[in-house]
C-alpha cells in the first residue's frame, strides 16, 4: 500500500496515542515480557522508540539546516541493556508524546526542495528526508505491532 506523505505524517502524530493503547493495562511483569524469544521487552522498546526518535529529530534538524551532514550511529541493543531500559515509562512517553509533535510539525513545515536535503549515515549512506519520514512511521508502527502482538499472543 502506497502512503502518501500526509499519512505517513499523520501516522508519526498519531503514534503515541497508538503506543498507549498498546501497552495500557499492562502489568510491570507483562511490560518485562520479550515480545519474541530473544527479543526486547515491551518496556525496552518503549523506552527505544523514545531514544531512537529523539536522534531521529536531532538527523532530521541536522539534515535541514547543514549540507550533507554526517551522522554518528549508535548501538542500540547496548543502549537497550542499560538500566535506564528498565525504568517507568512515563518520563519516556513523554518524550514520545512531544516529540512525535514536533515531528510531524516539522515535517509538514518543508518545502518541496527540502523533501530532498540529504545526510550521510556511516552504515546506510546517504539519505534524505523523504525516507526519513518513511523510515520513522514504518518503525513506530512496527513497533507498536511487536507490542499488540506480544498481548495477543499471551491472551493480554
Amino acid at each position: 500500500m502506497i502512503e502518501t506523505r500526509t499519512e505517513k505524517i499523520d501516522s508519526i502524530r498519531s503514534l503515541p496515542a497508538r503506543l498507549n493503547l498498546a501497552i495500557e493495562g499492562l502489568s510491570d511483569a507483562q511490560l518485562d515480557t520479550p515480545y519474541r524469544d530473544g527479543g526486547w521487552t515491551a518496556r525496552q522498546v518503549v523506552h527505544h522508540l523514545a531514544d531512537a526518535h529523539m536522534n531521529a529529530f536531532i538527523r532530521m534538524m541536522l539534515i535541514l539546516t547543514e549540507d550533507r551532514p554526517m551522522v554518528k550511529p549508535y548501538d542500540q541493543d547496548a543502549w537497550a541493556r542499560t538500566k535506564s531500559y528498565q525504568g517507568p515509562l512515563e518520563p519516556s512517553l513523554a518524550i514520545i508524546a512531544g516529540l512525535h509533535t514536533r515531528m510531524a510539525n516539522f515535517f509538514e513545515s518543508l518545502s518541496d526542495a527540502d523533501w530532498s536535503r540529504t545526510m550521510d549515515h556511516p552504515e546506510r549512506g546517504e539519505e534524505s528526508l523523504e525516507l526519513v519520514l518513511e523510515m520513522y512511521d514504518h518503525h513506530g508502527t512496527q513497533h507498536v505491532d511487536q507490542i499488540l502482538g506480544l498481548r495477543k499472543r499471551m491472551g493480554w
